[in-house]
């Protein structure tokens, strides 16, 4: 059984770290859970969108300018987040994902956290995100950080779009 005491954020692929499969699963849960929400659901990976079910099938290929960061409890990854990297000194946060299991324990906002440090790191000086309008919780948890609504440079809809300076 897994300890579920204390989360810790690595890096993927991290080779200190036991992350066996890494985000796949996580982001598997995440997309079949989004493509629900919009109603659209569908009964497995393989169903999803050509792009989604590229970042589920090999995400060392479609995330591979980007830090995939992982939240760990012992060996078992129980969240995920992207950060791209920077352009015109803006990073953007994407497919951040806690495993229900995990959620309420502060594992998103350690992986947010964990996320502006590296944005710092690599030189933005803002962090920009989308979210669905229904993610209400999200958005409350975004705001929290710091994150402010601001005009939207993505044209679906009942897309949310925010931003902090880092």
């Amino acid at each position: 059984m897994t300890d579920q005491g204390e989360v810790h954020v690595v890096r993927w692929p991290d080779r200190d770290a036991s992350t066996e499969g890494g985000p796949a699963g996580l982001l598997t849960a995440y997309h079949l859970r989004t493509q629900a929400e919009k109603g659209e659901a569908v009964g497995d990976a393989a169903e999803l969108p050509d792009r989604y079910r590229a970042e589920v099938l090999d995400p060392r290929t479609s995330f591979v300018d980007d830090v995939v960061l992982m939240a760990l409890s012992g060996d078992t990854a129980v969240g995920c987040l992207v950060v791209t990297a920077p352009v015109g000194g803006r990073c953007e946060v994407k497919r951040l994902w806690t495993d229900p299991a995990f959620r309420g324990r502060g594992v998103a906002s350690t992986l947010v956290d964990a996320a502006l440090a590296q944005a710092a790191e690599s030189g933005a000086h803002t962090v920009r995100l989308s979210v669905w309008k229904w993610r209400a919780p999200a958005i409350a948890l975004y705001e929290r950080l710091g994150f402010a609504v601001v005009e939207s440079w993505d044209e679906r809809d009942q897309l949310v779009c925010m931003e902090r300076a880092v």
